[in-house]
């Protein structure tokens, strides 16, 4: 699948994935009750491509094995900054699985559903603001006055795309602004992103380049773009 967010013909599918079409059918069926999926006469899509549970479907493997990387930087007892996307929600279950004592300071409606489910041992900070209902998210002027109460090492991002010009960016403009807001209380970014998202181009940028930046992500990104990011002083950690 593909960040195009196409429609997957059952047929297709069946033949990828060298099973029979009823066993397709079924799996479909289960996803469509987690709100993930849209199912209609002989495919599938994505429910809402804004929904963190539709996103988290799209190369899961790639954002799994980047959310554990990314754990590998927190150590039990810290005070860190999470926001909204879909590889920050799996790094965020990855910390619920393998740390204690953390302090979540979050715009993360969903992230902080997760972790009270699954780690009582973590606080968890909800960073006040207007409340986007697909992308759970809250996003507004309140996000930055919450934030400026905090002051943490590390605070992880998603990105939509990137531009060698303007850098990280994101398709919605509150969001962006968020991230932005949230960031003048960090003294690290760590940007969480699978590599197809640097053949993406979002219209929003991130605006964090005066901000120390560490990007993980797999090793499908191109060289060149590997050696452009390196030498923007951006730290970079292939999984």
């Amino acid at each position: 699948m593909s960040l195009t967010y196409k429609k997957i013909d059952v047929v297709e599918l069946s033949k990828k994935l060298n099973v029979s079409q009823v066993t397709i059918r079924k799996y479909l069926t289960k996803l469509e009750t987690t709100g993930m999926i849209k199912r209609e006469h002989g495919y599938a899509i994505l429910h809402n491509e804004d929904d963190i549970t539709g996103r988290l479907a799209y190369h899961y493997a790639s954002k799994m094995k980047i959310a554990k990387r990314a754990v590998e930087l927190v150590n039990d007892g810290d005070t860190i900054m999470i926001e909204n996307g879909s590889c920050c929600a799996l790094l965020a279950l990855e910390l619920a699985a393998t740390k204690k004592n953390l302090t979540i300071v979050t715009n993360s409606t969903y992230i902080a559903r997760s972790l009270r489910q699954r780690q009582s041992s973590f606080q968890i900070v909800i960073l006040g603001g207007l409340y986007q209902t697909d992308s759970e998210c809250l996003v507004g002027p309140m996000v930055r006055t919450d934030a400026e109460n905090y002051n943490v090492e590390l605070f992880f991002i998603g990105t939509d795309g990137y531009n060698s010009r303007s850098g990280f960016a994101n398709k919605d403009q509150m969001r962006a602004q968020a991230v932005r807001d949230m960031a003048n209380s960090c003294d690290k970014l760590v940007i969480l992103t699978e590599s197809e998202k640097f053949n993406l181009h979002s219209t929003i940028p991130l605006n964090i380049k005066n901000k120390a930046q560490l990007l993980i992500t797999d090793d499908k990104i191109a060289k060149d773009t590997l050696d452009e990011l390196m030498q923007k002083d951006i730290e970079v950690l292939v999984v």
